[in-house]
């Protein structure tokens, strides 16, 4: 019991430290004005969109792509429709009939191979031209790529990946998309740039970011049947001492689950990703690895398995003390299970406590990420932050628990786990 309210008030402490980090970013980059000038020279980007089953969305995608602020004789687009069972590549050239595009470098694969997004991202790897290659399976802004190509630039030798951030296309569909909304939110605003600007540490998302290609081939491209690919080369390119730098000024426009079920197979997904690849580089801990593999890997392993334990066990202790209380009523010799001595409203008042302070946590960290964006700082997303907390939140230790399970039992039974199964896309 102690040792869970004790790591409670620590993972209460990192998301604050990471909080301030993130406000001293905004206070120092929130005035600056970006002007799009000339870039010194445009290396030549090879983009890649890995689309599965995606005919509802990809003709915009790909048209938004191509008109995106960028030369166009330096963009090498490569359109994969990877094992598809819909028309995503007759929708693919149906956007590249514009007469707008005859002259475009575009290359459309059908491709029946395996591997799931990183075997696409590695067949496209051995045909690539590019001086980078970036991943877009969402709608990029216009200057998304200079912006990406721009932040590359300023220190070619080490930030060989640069990243942007991702906003919720479909953020007012239902009540659970105005969840997911707040959820990026406060990812790509509050913990991406407060983790780069305390540590300068960066994170690979699914899309929007270019990666040098040369620095790619030599750590052998990404591993295959990754659940989560872009979290497994973060690590990698940490380890060699290189930089993931952070453009948060380049946006991309991303469709979200519109239904739970669709959700919680995504997130399923991504949490067995993460527990994989935090398993694989536990060992980093322990050995002269690089500092900022030490540090994602402790972070990683405190956030995945040490904290969600931590609150599963609060909320037993929590809900078996209030269980007892009201047992007590018909039965006055019962035992409070959870106690500091003969009185439990110590405990019972800590871990209230505890429940009150995450609360203001979790409605502070979206209010302060809200702010940062133009017209999104209302009181309609502190009520929702609200709802959200005791609703769309709490499935996140569902999602854990099944994740954690299906892992184990991945490895005990010897199946594959590794199943890509691609976001579900909507018309709108």
């Amino acid at each position: 019991m102690i040792i869970t309210l004790v790591s409670i008030w620590i993972c209460l402490f990192m998301q604050i430290f990471t909080l301030s980090g993130a406000i001293d970013f905004w206070l120092k980059h929130s005035t600056k004005v970006i002007k799009i000038t000339p870039l010194p020279r445009y290396p030549m980007i090879t983009i890649v969109v890995p689309a599965h089953n995606e005919e509802v969305v990809i003709a915009q995608t790909t048209r938004a792509i191509l008109d995106m602020n960028y030369p166009a004789d330096r963009v090498e687009l490569l359109l994969y429709a990877d094992n598809c069972a819909d028309k995503t590549a007759d929708e693919m050239r149906r956007a590249l009939a514009d007469p707008r595009y005859r002259s475009r470098n575009v290359k459309i694969i059908e491709r029946t191979g395996s591997g799931g997004k990183a075997g696409v991202l590695n067949d496209a790897l051995k045909i690539a031209h590019g001086d980078y290659i970036g991943v877009y399976d969402a709608m990029p802004e216009t200057n998304a790529l200079y912006l990406l190509v721009r932040k590359a630039l300023e220190n070619p030798e080490r930030y060989v990946a640069v990243f942007g951030r991702n906003k919720t296309r479909n953020a007012q569909q239902n009540f659970l998309t105005k969840c997911i909304n707040q959820e990026i939110v406060v990812t790509q605003r509050i913990q991406h740039c407060g983790i780069w600007h305390l540590f300068r540490i960066g994170r690979i998302p699914g899309t929007n970011f270019i990666i040098q290609r040369q620095f790619v081939q030599e750590i052998g491209g990404w591993r295959n049947g990754a659940l989560t690919e872009d979290t497994d080369i973060s690590f990698k390119i940490m380890q060699s001492g290189k930089l993931i730098a952070l453009a948060y000024n380049s946006e991309a426009f991303q469709q979200e689950p519109e239904r739970l079920h669709d959700y919680y197979v995504q997130r399923l997904r991504w949490a067995k990703g993460n527990y994989q690849v935090v398993i694989h580089n536990f060992r980093h801990l322990f050995d002269r690895s690089n500092w900022r593999v030490k540090l994602e890997t402790f972070y990683y392993s405190c956030t995945f398995f040490w904290f969600n334990a931590a609150i599963v066990l609060s909320d037993i202790i929590l809900l078996a003390n209030v269980g007892f209380i009201i047992a007590r009523f018909f039965n006055p010799s019962l035992v409070i299970p959870f106690t500091f001595g003969e009185s439990n409203i110590l405990i019972m008042q800590v871990l209230l406590l505890n429940w009150l302070l995450m609360i203001i946590l979790y409605i502070l960290q979206i209010s302060i990420a809200m702010a940062t964006q133009f017209g999104q700082a209302t009181t309609h997303q502190i009520w929702l932050a609200l709802a959200s907390y005791f609703t769309y939140s709490q499935l996140f230790i569902v999602v854990s628990i099944h994740a954690v399970t299906s892992v184990c039992l991945d490895a005990l039974l010897g199946r594959n786990g590794n199943v890509w199964i691609k976001t579900k896309r909507f018309n709108g």
